[in-house]
């Protein structure tokens, strides 16, 4: 089962990754190129282009024609383009999880999710007629102030590999919806995705330069923050990119909004209920290999919970890991060589500084894919947060586990945490979960559920080191981040008519 086999555009030849400039799939023309691996197998699947400068200019050129175009569509005729979009997506769901599996290594049900949660968010956009409204009152007599949103310009998004359809789907929807344009610079590990959903996009009748895919690494990401006709940029990736990125865009004059590193924890109270809080954990922590920004990588085990460790460290040990198109596999594995060898680097190193390696899952082999980039299920116990394994993002198979007496002190844990996108809760008293909710400071709270990301309808609301920037992504925030907000005061008397005795006043207005 191969998404090669297909007819599309987009992988017309796909020993090379193609951009897509002005509603075209063309070849670049560099002689650089970034290979892209199978996590699975170590065998190439195609490369991709470190896209020349004129191929970047051309993008911007094409966008800004785009973005003159667009903007002055109607809303209602760009809504039928996202409603058409959603279908598409729904129609092609198969294709695009495919892609995923091959490329970024997920189980192919999990794949099937990262397409699903980016829908969701072209769910949202299709609901632009009610979200894009203003507002309007009566301040004076025959005077009113309204006010009215308007899209920026020309944005950027620059994705990260480890969600290849949904995070590109946070912005491709809401920029375009709300008549702005778009360069999207996917991953150069998984791009792939990406050019599918351009292909499905302009299916749905995006215009050509509405929406531009260039490929590249550093040097589109320099570009892209730095160009002068580029309004906003959105990222989501690790902290030293993002922290360039929030830099360079900022210093030129750009909105930004950027969203880095996490360290979520998961807190177990004893009187959780056991199977639940366990399941979920192991859930947080070992699906897509831990490589999400909203893994639970930190349990907190508070009181008598510390006993259930050993169940623990044994339902990781029943998980089977594998190739994603197996669908008894529970993981993949990860991205890349390199991250393979960072994350066990990090977990030999925990235990030269004392942590208790639990389950260890280097060096782990996979029967008839033993030049995969697999990493088992591993949990390491430390006794105080001094370990590198903690105050790094790890983004891989790793589970640390820290005791503490009482709910205070694990919130206290938690709280000095540099990071706060997320932190979980398992109890069954309302009264600690209140508690945890009003005290525990990362920006998005979970109460017996383990991933407690935020429905598109609400924003994402990481916090913390965990992001930077105006607005977050999608919901009412998203709608803010790409579009910019006039108030209009007018007054309209009864007639145009005005006696001889009355004239101009030179003060500013201060009586209604």
């Amino acid at each position: 089962m191969s998404i090669l086999n297909k007819n599309w555009s987009a992988l017309s030849k796909p020993k090379t990754t193609l951009n897509y400039i002005h509603g075209q799939f063309k070849e670049s023309k560099t002689k650089t190129y970034h290979q892209v691996r199978d996590p699975s197998t170590d065998q190439l699947i195609t490369s991709t282009p470190e896209s020349t400068d004129a191929e970047f200019n051309e993008a911007i050129e094409s966008s800004k024609d785009g973005y003159q175009f667009w903007k002055n569509t109607s809303l209602l005729s760009r809504q039928r383009v996202m409603l058409n979009f959603q279908q598409e997506i729904r129609n092609n769901a198969n294709d695009l999880a495919i892609t995923i599996t091959q490329e970024q290594g997920k189980t192919f049900s999990d794949a099937h999710g990262d397409v699903f949660r980016g829908l969701q968010v072209v769910d949202y956009a299709s609901s632009i007629p009610t979200t894009f409204m203003g507002k309007m009152l009566e301040v004076s007599n025959n005077m009113d102030t309204f006010t009215r949103k308007f899209p920026l310009g020309v944005c950027a998004m620059i994705a990260p590999n480890n969600f290849p359809s949904m995070i590109p789907n946070w912005v491709i929807s809401l920029a375009a919806v709300t008549g702005n344009s778009l360069i999207l610079k996917p991953s150069e590990r998984d791009p792939t995705a990406s050019l599918l959903l351009a292909e499905l996009a302009q299916k749905s009748g995006l215009p050509p330069g509405v929406l531009n895919i260039i490929n590249g690494t550093h040097p589109i990401v320099n570009h892209l923050t730095s160009h002068p006709d580029i309004k906003a940029v959105s990222f989501v990736g690790g902290d030293n990119a993002g922290k360039h990125v929030y830099k360079r865009a900022t210093e030129n004059g750009k909105r930004v909004q950027v969203n880095m590193g996490a360290k979520n924890h998961g807190i177990i109270l004893p009187d959780a209920n056991k199977d639940h809080a366990l399941n979920s954990i192991i859930s947080a922590a070992f699906g897509a290999a831990g490589q999400r920004c909203m893994a639970l990588s930190v349990a907190v085990l508070v009181g008598d919970a510390r006993n259930w460790k050993n169940d623990l460290i044994n339902k990781a040990k029943a998980l089977k890991v594998g190739n994603g198109f197996d669908q008894s596999n529970d993981m993949g594995p990860v991205i890349s060589k390199q991250s393979k060898q960072r994350i066990e680097n990090l977990i030999n190193q925990s235990s030269k500084q004392g942590a208790n390696i639990d389950l260890n899952g280097t060096n782990f082999e996979v029967k008839n894919y033993e030049n995969g980039y697999f990493v088992g299920p591993t949990i390491i116990s430390i006794p105080h947060t001094e370990f590198d394994i903690y105050k790094q993002e790890i983004f891989g198979p790793v589970l640390v586990i820290l005791e503490t007496e009482t709910l205070d002190q694990a919130i206290d844990l938690i709280n000095k945490n540099k990071y706060g996108n997320g932190a979980s809760i398992f109890t069954e008293s309302g009264s600690a979960a209140r508690f945890f909710e009003i005290n525990a400071e990362p920006g998005q709270i979970g109460i017996n559920t383990p991933l407690p990301v935020p429905l598109p309808f609400f924003s994402w609301s990481g916090n913390k080191a965990s992001f930077a920037g105006e607005n977050s992504f999608y919901g009412e925030q998203g709608i803010n981040f790409f579009t910019q907000t006039k108030t209009v005061t007018s007054m309209w008397k009864p007639s145009d008519q005005t006696t001889s005795l009355e004239k101009a006043s030179l003060s500013m207005t201060y009586k209604f």
